[in-house]
């Protein structure tokens, strides 16, 4: 199946736009259904389907495994990280309103932060989990 051109072609032409569609998943998760964990799977899937057309070399070279082992406790970072300075900053855990000079961009820049930072975690667990799967089986 590797070697099938319209596959290959195919799949050339529309990673891009499975990117963008997680894009638009990620930024939309603050007004409608979607968000973080939506957009990690659809990014995780990008890379399982570039791995399946052009072999896991091809995949890895995109996501290396050493950067999408990084990027699990980085994303529990950045969610963390977002609690914690609500803290810092003498509010509640996860109280987004002190992290802007206006309580209604705090709580945006809050939600933006922990959506990426679960977007950054389950994207890169569901590209480890597929990358041992398929190295168990060599």
């Amino acid at each position: 199946m590797s070697l099938d051109p319209i596959l290959r072609v195919g799949t050339k032409l529309i990673l891009p736009f499975i990117l963008l569609f997680a894009l638009y998943v990620q930024f939309h998760g603050d007004y409608g259904p979607g968000g973080g964990f939506q957009a990690g799977v659809i990014t995780a899937g990008m890379v399982v389907l570039l791995a399946i057309i052009f072999g896991l070399k091809a995949a890895q070279r995109i996501a290396p495994k050493g950067l999408v082992e990084r990027m699990i406790p980085l994303g529990v970072l950045i969610y963390a990280g977002t609690g914690v300075a609500g803290l810092i900053m003498g509010q509640n855990f996860l109280d987004y309103s002190v992290l802007a000079h206006d309580p209604s961009h705090g709580h945006e820049l809050g939600i933006f932060l922990v959506e990426a930072g679960v977007l950054v975690t389950v994207s890169g667990t569901m590209t480890a989990l597929f990358y041992a799967f398929v190295e168990r089986g060599r």
